[in-house]
């Protein structure tokens, strides 16, 4: 099932325009939901960031929040899963090939639901992860159809026999082609400011919030590469990711190449935050 454009259809009943802006120039946004136990995952954070992309790019939304707030909810009676991820795409609309907005047009809502298992052995186990240089644009807090970089880098890393590329513009690292990134030295947790130059992730909120409550300190700073060489541990966060051990980086170990205490206690918090929504009680 599909929700297109304020309805819920069967897959082959969607038609999207060759002539639509999300198709010619990525003119568009998007969002992507955990669901966790039949539940949607910081579900507010999620729309917050989506209102807030539309408003980045002066994209007019054909409904209030609220109101795509209930289609979403309508979806997920219609397709329950149990473990999966709800993906909403908005575009501008559809209207004659032309770099400049369109004077009229309604934007295209679609959205779905697939099934995904959580990813139990990289979170058990870590991946490796590689360096290179950040050739996106400078509004990298913009969750936009404007991937092309990302997918890149990420084909890279998966030929090099990495899970992820780690980012870096000149000598600062930045985040990953598909999540953010942390790194830990003495016990605390390094991260790139939320500012234009990486996505203000929804679970990098949730694991700032997490460490608070644990006690672990985090700086949210700039760091270099050569601090990232001498880090005790390294991790990644995402919504399909969620806290995934580095444990290797350039064919190199991080700390001892084992995923070490920080990440693992920011891990178990974060799974106790998962139960919590699986069980309908958020935290």
């Amino acid at each position: 099932m599909i929700l297109f454009n304020g309805r819920i259809v069967e897959d082959d009943q969607v038609a999207i325009s060759p002539t639509d802006r999300g198709y010619n120039f990525g003119d568009g946004i998007y969002e992507v939901f955990r669901i966790y136990g039949g539940q949607l995952f910081e579900r507010e954070a999620h729309m917050a960031r989506l209102s807030r992309s539309a408003a980045a790019i002066r994209l007019r939304l054909p409904w209030t929040i609220d109101e795509l707030d209930r289609q979403l909810r309508q979806l997920m009676e219609a397709q329950p899963v149990d473990n999966g991820t709800l993906y909403i795409q908005i575009t501008r609309c559809a209207a004659p090939r032309n770099h400049a907005f369109p004077a009229q047009g309604e934007a295209v809502v679609v959205a779905f639901i697939r099934e995904l298992p959580r990813p139990v052995a990289a979170l058990e186990n870590g991946i490796q992860a590689v360096t290179m240089e950040d050739i996106r644009w400078l509004r990298c807090d913009i969750k936009s159809l404007n991937l092309l970089p990302n997918v890149l880098a990420k084909q890279e890393a998966l030929d090099r026999g990495a899970g992820e590329a780690i980012f870096h513009r000149g000598a600062t690292v930045t985040e990953c082609s598909s999540s953010n990134f942390m790194a830990v030295k003495d016990g605390i947790v390094y991260t790139h400011p939320a500012t234009n130059l990486i996505l203000h992730g929804v679970t990098r909120g949730v694991l700032l919030q997490l460490a608070a409550q644990q006690g672990i300190a985090v700086v949210e700073r700039p760091f270099d590469l050569a601090f990232l060489a001498q880090a005790d541990e390294a991790f990644l966060s995402g919504t399909t990711s969620e806290i995934t051990p580095i444990v290797g980086i350039d064919g190199r170990p991080v700390g001892d190449g084992a995923p070490g205490p920080v990440t693992r206690r920011l891990q178990q918090a974060f799974e106790r935050r998962v139960q919590a929504c699986a069980d309908g009680k958020p935290e």
